[in-house]
């Protein structure tokens, strides 16, 4: 655990966390900072940066801990749906991994992905960034299973 890590230090009890949930692996507790009331961050209990530093083994129990939160949401809060996301390493305010867990409701006031969107400028830019993926994925080792 890194000492300078601040989640590190919530899931240690040594820094206070408003604590939602918590398991062997995980912890979630509300963000300070909420896009809406009930905005929950999910972790891993161990330092881990990135979804891709995440070993598979994980992958399961973190992913339906953040199930079981969306639901809690609309059960608890009344919620009619959730928007969960994760930044890694831009936009990525405390560098250990974290799952945002919102509450949503319609016309709540987040709009759409936060951000712009666009197009691609034709067809074939859109083709070139697909076989790019595509290469890339074909090079790469799909995680290790469980």
């Amino acid at each position: 655990m890194p000492a300078e890590c601040l989640f590190c230090q919530i899931a240690a009890q040594a820094r206070g966390a408003a604590v939602v949930f918590e398991d062997l692996r995980c912890l979630a507790f509300l963000d300070h900072r909420p896009l809406l009331p009930g905005h929950v961050l999910l972790i891993p209990k161990s330092h881990i940066e990135t979804l891709a530093d995440l070993p598979a083994t994980e992958i399961g129990p973190l992913f339906g801990n953040a199930q079981r939160l969306a639901r809690a949401m609309e059960e608890a809060l009344g919620a009619e749906g959730s928007f969960v996301a994760i930044n890694n390493r831009v936009s990525q305010s405390v560098p250990h991994l974290h799952i945002h867990v919102v509450p949503r409701r319609r016309k709540d006031g987040l709009k759409g992905f936060f951000w712009p969107r666009g197009k691609y400028g034709c067809e074939e830019e859109m083709e070139a960034v697909r076989a790019k993926l595509e290469q890339a994925l074909a090079g790469s080792r799909p995680a290790a299973s469980p």
